[in-house]
Order: C-alpha cells, then structure tokens, then sequence
C-alpha cells in the first residue's frame, strides 16, 4: 500500500511575536525579539524577570465567551485560538470529512501552572468547600487542551495530548501525521501550546539556573550559539497546524504550504536534563528522520535547531555536523529562531516546525538574531541577523527535551 502525502493546509500561531501566523511570520522575517520584562506578576524577587509573553491576548475575539474563559486556564485559551486561526486558513469549512475522520493531537509540557497556583490561593484563603472550581480539574489537565478543540470542531476522531517536554509539540505533528499515514484520519489538528510565565514556572527554572539573567537587555537575552549565552529565555503561546491527507488537499483546492515528509522519535537514555555527550541521540534522530523522508543529508537545505541558547547548543552543532558531514559547511543553512521568540516549552517544536513550513512556502530563511560573538564551537551557518532570500527544498526542524526525548521532522516544499 502506498503511503499516504501529508500536506499542511494551515498554520495558527499565537505567540510572544504577536497574535496571528502572519504577524508572528513578519516579525521572524525582520529578525524582531519578542522578549521583554515580565508583566504577569511581580518578578523583582526572582534572579530573572524577562519572558516571552503574549501581549494582548482577548479570547473573546478567537469565539471564546467570558464564562468559558474562566472555566479554562490560559495555555487552553491559546490553543482554541491557534485552532481557529489554522481551521480558517485551511478552508476547511463546507470540505470537512466526516467527524470520525478528523483528530486532534495537541500536548503541552507543563499544562495548567496558572489555574493551579490560584486555586492553591483560593484554597488557602477561602478553605476547601469554596476555594475550589468544579472546573479546575479540566481546567488544567493538559488532554482538555485537543478537548475542547474536538468539542470546538465536531472533531471525533483520534483525541490525544503529547506530552515529552520541549519536544512536545514535534511528537504531536509527527504521530498525527502518522495516523493520516495509516489511515486512522483523513485530517489532524496538531501542535503545542503552553502557558507558563507564572512565578511557579519562572521560579524552577530559576532554581535550576537554565534561564538568562541578562535582565537589563531582554531583547538581547536569548543568543544561541554565543560565548555569552547564559540560559534561555521562558516564553509562552500556541503554534498548531492542520495536516491533511495530500490527494485530499489538492482535490478541494486548498492551498498547500508544505509537504511532512519525514519523522523520527528516540531517546538519549543518558540523563534527565542533558543531552547525551556528541550529541548521540540527536544524530540518531536526525538520521532516522532523513530516512522516513528517503532522502540523502545533502538535500536538506535549512535546519531549524533546538538550540535554546544553553550550554547544549555546542552538542546540537556537533550533531549536525556528524549527520550532515561536509554538506553542514557546503549549502546547510541553520537557525534558531528562539533567539526572536524564546523558548515556548511544549508549544516550541510545533511553531518552529510552522515556521520551517513558512520558510519553505515563501523562499525565506529566519536568521539567529543576537550573534553578535560566535562561540567558536558553533561553527555553521547560523543565517546570522537577517533573514535570507534563499530556496531550499527540504527543511529539518529539531527538538529535543528533558529526559531525553527527541524530535525531528522533515518538510518538503510544495510545487
């Protein structure tokens, strides 16, 4: 039987760049920061006080009601959003397939942080017989995320949440892609969303010492591959798309802004935060993922990497540099695009993998912003500060997460 063309018809994003895919795509294009002080609650105590917010966000005007607004917390407010923007712009309105053959897999890293620090508050102040929503349980539980989406859309096929830290949002394309491929669904709503900017999700990334203190400069505090680099930079928000059977695709006339034609997942299986030494299980995601794609290294033309502005983005570089040999320095371009938006969390693989999508379906590559000194260690081409003019054909994007999970998914330009 031959396998089914994966086509992605829609893109929705709600991210620290701005709410809505083409703001947020404009911004990456002009190499902008999303990155600013912390306005969600007082941050003067913490040793870092930046973060990617979502400025501005109003979930009536993505068809949420107040009531329901409160009966969600907010990294589920994103997602409905994503969810509407990438339903829109798919023009699946009148081509639905049947509801069993839509599914939605959506995940997220940390779920509900929010709802659950203010209903520990309430339940202090107020004790357990009136601190406590009959909502707050599917309010933060991270599976009412693709849940209410499915209510939301008549979506009755496969419903399910991912959830492998940063490299939730890649699973959760790649194995929806994979039921389209068997299938299980002739259409999947896939991606990540999250929203943890909350003294909780600042603080124990505080503690851990992996975010950037560069307070005073917070556009110019997430930098990968620098010297100076020290620690990422916590950001929040939604990147989903639709993923749609090809032959589907092109018989309602939609349009298709790119192919996904190639994934993998493994583990390091070494230790709970970092990667394995070289890079080993990266470079055997990578490879595994050019071999789900069939193709040779050489015609991958841009990776966006995981790179996080940490320590690791030297362990990435290595691994590129053994998948991809002498190509990683003849005709690979490769960026980081948290160096705009930050590090989404669970949301990260899926709006880095929307933006691969876009780069393919516009001819434009993302730079890395901030390189301002290299790290000798990372030696690639980075697309360093502007963006660039350039076709390619084929695009990788990387995740990798805590506990040593591992993404990788390939996209193909469509035409």
């Amino acid at each position: 039987m031959a396998r089914r063309r994966i086509a992605i018809t829609g893109i929705g994003l709600v991210t620290p760049l701005g709410i809505g895919t083409d703001v947020t795509w404009a911004k990456v294009r002009a190499g902008e920061s999303g990155i600013g002080a912390i306005t969600r609650f007082d941050a003067s105590e913490f040793t870092t006080r930046i973060a990617g917010e979502v400025r501005d966000f109003d979930g009536t005007q993505w068809g949420m009601q107040k009531r329901e607004l409160r009966q969600m917390d907010v990294f589920i407010h994103y997602g409905l959003a994503a969810a509407k923007m990438a339903m829109e712009q798919s023009g699946l309105g009148e081509d639905r397939p049947d509801p069993e053959r839509i599914g939605v897999y959506v995940g997220a890293g940390m779920g509900g942080l929010s709802g659950i620090e203010n209903t520990w508050e309430t339940l202090r102040a107020k004790g357990p017989r009136h601190g406590i929503s009959p909502f707050f349980t599917p309010s933060v539980i991270i599976n009412l995320a693709p849940g209410q989406i499915s209510i939301r859309y008549d979506c009755r096929g496969p419903n399910m949440s991912m959830v492998s830290a940063c490299s939730t949002g890649a699973h959760s394309i790649g194995e929806a892609a994979r039921v389209i491929e068997r299938g299980d669904a002739d259409v999947m709503i896939a991606g990540g969303t999250e929203s943890t900017v909350t003294p909780l999700g600042i603080g124990g990334f505080c503690s851990a010492r992996a975010l950037s203190q560069r307070n005073d400069e917070p556009t110019k505090a997430s930098r990968p591959f620098t010297q100076s680099r020290d620690g990422f930079v916590l950001s929040e928000g939604a990147a989903l798309v639709v993923l749609e059977a090809l032959d589907r695709a092109v018989a309602r006339g939609a349009t298709v802004i790119a192919e996904v034609v190639g994934y993998a997942a493994n583990a390091d299986a070494h230790h709970i935060t970092m990667p394995a030494p070289g890079g080993e299980g990266a470079q055997r995601c990578m490879t595994l993922a050019l071999r789900d794609a069939g193709l040779a290294p050489e015609a991958i033309g841009y990776i966006n990497a995981h790179a996080t502005s940490t320590a690791a983005d030297t362990i990435e570089t290595a691994a590129i540099r053994s998948v991809f040999g002498s190509h990683a320095y003849d005709g690979l371009a490769v960026s980081s695009t948290k160096s705009m938006h930050g590090h989404l969390l669970g949301a990260a693989g899926s709006l880095e993998a929307a933006l691969c999508a876009m780069a393919l379906h516009e001819g434009v590559l993302p730079p890395t912003i901030n390189l301002d000194d290299p790290d000798p260690e990372c030696d690639l081409d980075y697309v360093p500060h502007t963006a660039r003019q350039v076709q390619v054909e084929h695009a990788m994007s990387n995740s990798f997460g805590f506990g040593g999970t591992n993404a990788a998914i390939v996209l193909k330009r469509y035409g």
